[in-house]
C-alpha cells in the first residue's frame, strides 16, 4: 500500500468519518439496542448541528428505516449516510482481514494483529499503514478498536 499513501490517506478518513457517526449515534441509543425512535433522531441530528424539522424527522425515519419497525437501527443509519463513501482498495483488503478476524476470536484489534493478520492473508499492507487504519477508527485513543466497531465500521463501506 505504500505506492497509495495518499489514497490511504483519503481511505482512512473515509473510516474516521464513519467512526464519527458511530460516536454521534450512541449516545442517543439510551437502552443500547442498536436503534432510536424518531424522537431521538432528531436529537441526534441537532448534537450534528442540523435543525430538522419534525417533517424532516419524519422523512428521514420513512427513508432510512427499511425493515418498517418505526426505529432507525445504527446499520440503516450508516447506510443511510455511508451509500456515497468508499474504500477503494482498502475495502478488500479489509474485506478479506474481517472474515480472518472472524475466525481469531479477538475482542479489540491493534495495528500489529491488523498487520499480522494481512501477513497471514499474502497481503502487502506495512505496519504504519495498519496504525493508521487502527488510529481512524479508534474512538478513545487507546490505540485498539473492538471487534465489533471494526465489523460496523467496514461493514457500512462495504455492503
Amino acid at each position: 500500500m505504500a505506492q497509495g499513501g495518499s489514497s490511504l490517506s483519503a481511505e482512512t478518513e473515509t473510516l474516521s468519518n464513519v467512526r464519527s457517526l458511530v460516536e454521534a449515534f450512541r449516545p442517543f441509543d439510551a437502552d443500547n439496542d442498536g436503534a432510536i425512535n424518531a424522537a431521538e433522531l432528531g436529537g441526534l441530528l441537532g448534537s450534528l448541528g442540523f435543525d430538522p424539522s419534525e417533517q424532516d424527522v419524519q422523512a428521514i425515519m420513512q427513508q432510512g428505516d427499511t425493515n418498517n419497525d418505526g426505529l432507525l437501527s445504527i446499520e440503516e443509519f450508516l447506510d443511510m449516510n455511508t451509500k456515497d463513501m468508499e474504500l477503494g482498495e482498502l475495502g478488500n483488503f479489509l474485506r478479506r482481514s474481517l472474515r480472518a478476524f472472524d475466525v481469531e476470536g479477538y475482542e479489540t484489534l491493534r495495528a500489529a494483529e491488523l498487520h499480522e493478520v494481512m501477513g497471514n492473508l499474502g497481503i502487502e499492507f506495512s505496519l504504519k499503514d495498519c496504525q493508521a487504519v487502527i488510529a481512524a477508527m479508534d474512538a478513545d485513543g487507546d490505540g485498539a478498536v473492538s471487534l465489533e466497531d471494526f465489523k460496523l465500521i467496514v461493514n457500512s463501506l462495504l455492503d
